[in-house]
């Protein structure tokens, strides 16, 4: 940790104790974390076929199912998913904190199943899903709701008689991402979408044939202060914290605040977000 960092964050550590022992507290713990935010990107690019016009996704991840956030909350969330029609949903990792203690039963299943996208459902390994021993029941449970696993590995997506690439990685803290492998079948016109559960791949992913990295694990920070941001996040989401970056002439990358918490049941400037995202043509 650098001294800058320290200092950001002693200071953070030290208004948050003082800030957050009041009314704030109430609301950090018991208001904004319901507030869902939702934001719209619109994506234009010369790879982009014209069959792909308008095409929507939408992108949720983070939701750390057990710590503080329930069954009831993920279905209210799945209805506003649906009530954007999406043409593709994707979750980028984190679906229960603790899988090791998470009391696993159909309907968390049920749910899932209830999302409707014409265009699929797919997702990718996050930390916490190969961590408790998870990887097997996180995969037969996504399955199960008809979910597509991308692990290193990409699928194609059609309409008409156009395609894009929609690639996905394994996490890189428990796992072992292999961005080569991901997109072994990619043609040199590709439009290409790459799922990573850590946002700080993008240094690695840049120097690859990929246009838009999607990514989670960050939370946002949580927490974030005027003029001093997050005070923490987590390893692989220390320089890609929120929002949109271009990280190379080609490839952009989108952080999604996620929409559980974890460690901490707070949020503070920084409400749990949805990305939409439609394709434009160029």
């Amino acid at each position: 940790m650098n001294r800058r960092t320290f200092l950001k964050r002693s200071l953070g550590s030290l208004l948050t104790l003082f800030g957050l022992s009041g009314g704030t507290y109430f609301y950090a713990r018991e208001i904004e974390p319901s507030l869902l935010k939702i934001t719209e990107e619109s994506i234009t690019s010369p790879q982009i076929p014209n069959a792909f016009n308008q095409f929507k996704i939408v992108q949720f991840s983070d939701t750390h199912l057990g710590f503080h956030y329930s069954l009831e909350q993920l279905e209210t969330l799945v209805t506003k998913i649906n009530n954007l029609e999406p043409d593709l949903i994707l979750f980028t990792g984190d679906l229960v904190d603790e899988p090791n203690n998470y009391h696993w039963d159909d309907s968390l299943i049920r749910i899932l199943q209830q999302l409707e996208a014409p265009e699929g459902k797919f997702w990718i390994y996050g930390n916490h899903d190969h961590g408790g021993y998870g990887t097997d029941i996180l995969y037969e449970t996504f399955e199960a709701a008809d979910f597509t696993l991308l692990q290193n590995n990409a699928s194609r997506i059609h309409r008409e008689d156009a395609s894009f690439l929609l690639a996905g990685l394994d996490d890189a803290m428990l796992g072992n991402p292999d961005v080569s492998q991901s997109l072994r079948d990619q043609t040199a016109s590709d439009f290409t979408i790459l799922l990573a559960h850590e946002p700080d791949l993008a240094d690695m992913v840049k120097d690859y044939p990929v246009d838009i990295q999607l990514s989670g694990h960050s939370h946002g920070g949580q927490v974030r202060l005027p003029f001093i941001g997050d005070l923490y996040t987590p390893a692989y989401a220390e320089k890609y914290v929120q929002g949109k970056y271009s990280v190379s002439d080609r490839l952009t990358l989108y952080v999604n605040s996620g929409i559980g918490t974890t460690r901490l049941p707070y949020r503070f400037f920084c409400k749990p977000e949805l990305h939409v995202f439609t394709l434009h043509p160029n």
